[in-house]
């Protein structure tokens, strides 16, 4: 049982930004049609497993990714928002909210790049857990995951959320993404 608390903990406590991404993300299906519902979930997953793997690979002691590189990854959410803010310039203030990622992949990469913090804890986590414990952890992890993108599904459909959306959208999803980069970036390099 303390190994299921200590994977919620842990999942949760490194996983809340997330949650506003998800929710941002399917607000814009919602508003767009794009991404679609199951790229959002199947992206997630995708990101997360990345970086569980990732985490799991440095507990074993391989080193994939410099420490000092990590944090680069950051741009991505940065670019993506960038490119959604001109896009809102270009269409003035009405219409809809900028596709902030229009697949799988990208929605991943924006996970990834978000989850350097997930590494930097599931790391020495997976690196004191025997084999028994890893599996728990990866099991409440997918499990977490699915619970995640109900949460962010559902948030994403609550009339007040919407609301907001549809009037500040088309620049809230951009800068929301441009802080999760920044934030990234100050937490790698300060």
């Amino acid at each position: 049982m303390g190994s299921v608390l200590a994977a919620v903990g842990v999942f949760i406590g490194t996983n809340v930004d997330d949650l506003i991404v998800l929710t941002v993300l399917f607000l814009s299906a919602r508003a767009s049609g794009k991404p679609r519902p199951w790229q959002i979930w199947a992206g997630q997953y995708l990101g997360i497993a990345t970086l569980v793997g990732v985490s799991l690979l440095a507990a074993l002691g391989l080193t994939l990714i410099p420490d000092r590189w990590v944090g680069l990854l950051g741009l991505l959410p940065i670019a993506l928002g960038i490119k959604g803010l001109i896009s809102a310039l270009r269409d003035g203030s009405g219409g809809e909210p900028p596709i902030a990622a229009a697949g799988s992949l990208p929605i991943a990469g924006i996970t990834i790049a978000n989850g350097a913090d997930n590494i930097a804890v599931y790391t020495p986590l997976f690196r004191t857990a025997g084999a028994g414990e890893i599996v728990i952890y990866l099991v409440v992890f997918a499990i977490l995951v699915a619970l995640w993108c109900l949460a962010g599904s559902l948030l994403g459909s609550h009339r007040k959320v919407i609301a907001v959306v549809e009037r500040w959208g088309h620049w809230l999803v951009p800068l929301v993404f441009i802080a999760i980069g920044s934030l990234i970036l100050i937490e790698a390099y300060a």
